[in-house]
C-alpha cells in the first residue's frame, strides 16, 4: 500500500522525467537539439546556449537514471529481506523517478511529441506557436505600448539633461553639424536640375497663379515698412551711391557740364558742376546717417500708401494679376527659374561644404549654447521633456497596433520547428532545472509519504 501511494502522489503534484527503458538520445533529453543556429543571432552565444543546454539536460538526465537504478536495486533488496531502512530508500527512488518522468513529459510536450507518439496537447509551441504570437503581441501592445508607460519612462530619462549636456561640448556640436551638413550637401547635389523646374511648374506656379498676388503683396509690404527691414536695402543703396560719387567726380562734373546751356560761360558752368557735386555728397551723407531724413519719411509714406491700395483698389490688383500672368507665360521664366535654382545651390553647398565658413561656425556655437541653455534652465529643460514626451506618446497612439504587430507577423513567419528550436535554446536550460526539481521534490515526496504511511499504519 505504501510503495502504490508513493506510485501516484509525486506523479499529480511533481511532474516529469523518462520511463525506465525509454531511448536515452531521441526521448530523456526532450528532444535533440536540430542543426542550425538562429537567423541572425551571434554563433558565440548561440554555441555557449547550446552548450549549457546539453549540460544541463545530461544532468537532469544522469539524476532521473541514478533513481531508476537506486529504485531497482533497493526494490530487489527489499524483497529478499533487506533491513527496515531500505524501504525509504525505495520509496524515496520510486516517487523521485515518477517526479523526474512527469517533469520530463512536460518539458518535452512544450516543444515536440514526446518519443514521437502524437499525444493530445503536446508540441504545444510548435502547434500554438500563432496564438501564442498573437497573445504575446495582445500583451506588449496594452501592457509595454501604453501612452502612461512610455510618457513615465521618457520623463524618467531626462532628455534635456542628456542631450544639453551631450550638446555642451563643442566637440559634439561640432560633430553633429558636421553630420547634418553633410547629408544637407550630398542632398543637395542629387538634386536635378530638370526635377526642380518640373516641381516648379507643376507645382509650385499653380498655386501661386490661382491665389491673387496684390492682397498678399500689401500685406508683406505693409509689414516690412512697419518693423523698418526695408531700411536696410536703402542703407545699402545709400551706400552705394556716396561710394559712386566718391569714386567717380569727373564723371559727376561731367554730366553737370553737358547739362549747361551752351550760352553760358565755361567758368560758370564749372562752379554750378561743383556745386552740384558737393550737394549731391552731403544729401547722400545726410540721407546714410539721419534715420529720420524727409526722403526716408516720404518713401515710408510711398510704400504704406502702396501696401494700403495693394490691399483695397480692385484696379491695381487687376494690373498686378495681368503682370503675374505676363511673368509666368514669358519664355525666359522657365531658365530664370532654373538659374534661380542654380544659383541658391551653389551658396547652400558654399555654406555646407565649408567647414571653416561662417555658417557651419555659428550653427556649431548655437548647438553648444543650445545645449548649455538646456542644463542650466530648468524651465526651458521642462519644455523640452514635455515636448520629447508628447512626441513619443504620439508616436505610440498612432503606430502601437503596427509596432505590436511586428511580433504576431515575426511569429507567425516562422516555420513551427524553428520557432521551437529558438524557444528551447533560450529557455531550456532553465527548464531542465524544473526537470532537476522534480526528480528531488518527487524523491522528497515519496520518502515523506512512506514515513507517514509506516507511523498511521
Amino acid at each position: 500500500m505504501a510503495r502504490d501511494a508513493a506510485r501516484t502522489e509525486p506523479a499529480a503534484g511533481v511532474g516529469a522525467g523518462v520511463p525506465p527503458g525509454a531511448a536515452m538520445p531521441g526521448g530523456l533529453s526532450g528532444g535533440g537539439l536540430p542543426g542550425g543556429g538562429l537567423p541572425g543571432g551571434d554563433a558565440d552565444a548561440e554555441s555557449r546556449m547550446r552548450g549549457g543546454l546539453r549540460r544541463m539536460r545530461a544532468i537532469a538526465t544522469t539524476l532521473l537514471a541514478f533513481m531508476v537504478t537506486v529504485y531497482v536495486l533497493t526494490w530487489r533488496w527489499d524483497a529478499s529481506g533487506a533491513p527496515g531502512w531500505v524501504s525509504y530508500v525505495a520509496a524515496a527512488a520510486e516517487a523521485g523517478t515518477v517526479g523526474a518522468l512527469a517533469d520530463w513529459f512536460a518539458v518535452t510536450a512544450l516543444f515536440r511529441h514526446p518519443l514521437g507518439l502524437p499525444i493530445p496537447h503536446t508540441a504545444i509551441i510548435p502547434r500554438r506557436k500563432d496564438a501564442l504570437g498573437r497573445g504575446l503581441q495582445n500583451f506588449v501592445g496594452t501592457h509595454f505600448l501604453s501612452e502612461e508607460v512610455v510618457r513615465e519612462k521618457v520623463d524618467q530619462l531626462g532628455v534635456a539633461a542628456r542631450a544639453g549636456g551631450w550638446l555642451a561640448r563643442p566637440a559634439n556640436a561640432e560633430r553633429v553639424t558636421t553630420e547634418v551638413s553633410t547629408r544637407a550637401a550630398a542632398m543637395i547635389s542629387g538634386i536635378e536640375d530638370d526635377l526642380v523646374r518640373e516641381l516648379v511648374e507643376k507645382s509650385v506656379l499653380p498655386r501661386l497663379l490661382e491665389r491673387r498676388w496684390a492682397g498678399a503683396l500689401g500685406l508683406a509690404l505693409d509689414r516690412v515698412v512697419s518693423e523698418g527691414t526695408h531700411h536696410h536695402l536703402i542703407d545699402l543703396l545709400v551706400d552705394q551711391l556716396a561710394d559712386w560719387l566718391v569714386a567717380n567726380p569727373e564723371t559727376v562734373l561731367r554730366l553737370v557740364r553737358e547739362q549747361a546751356p551752351a550760352w553760358t560761360p565755361r567758368w560758370l558752368d564749372e562752379a554750378v558742376a561743383a556745386r552740384a557735386y558737393a550737394e549731391a555728397l552731403r544729401f547722400a551723407a545726410d540721407l546714410r546717417t539721419d534715420r529720420g531724413h524727409r526722403l526716408r519719411r516720404a518713401l515710408d509714406s510711398f510704400l504704406l500708401t502702396f501696401a494700403e491700395r495693394l490691399r483695397t483698389d480692385p484696379e491695381l490688383g487687376d494690373k498686378v494679376e495681368a503682370l503675374k500672368r505676363r511673368i509666368v507665360a514669358h519664355p525666359e521664366a522657365d531658365r530664370a527659374v532654373t538659374a534661380i535654382w542654380v544659383t541658391a545651390r551653389g551658396v547652400l553647398l558654399d555654406l555646407t561644404t565649408d567647414p571653416a565658413g561662417a555658417a557651419r561656425t555659428r550653427a556649431t556655437e548655437a548647438l553648444a549654447a543650445f545645449g548649455a541653455r538646456l542644463v542650466s534652465e530648468p524651465d526651458l529643460a521642462a519644455t523640452v521633456n514635455r515636448a520629447a514626451a508628447d512626441v513619443a506618446t504620439r508616436a505610440v497612439r498612432r503606430y502601437r497596433a503596427e509596432i505590436a504587430a511586428v511580433i504576431g507577423d515575426t511569429v507567425a513567419r516562422w516555420e513551427p520547428d524553428e520557432t521551437s528550436r529558438r524557444i528551447e535554446l533560450h529557455v531550456g536550460r532553465d527548464l531542465q532545472f524544473i526537470r532537476i526539481n522534480g526528480t528531488v521534490v518527487g524523491a522528497l515526496a515519496g520518502l515523506l509519504i512512506h514515513l507517514v504511511t509506516e507511523v498511521l499504519l
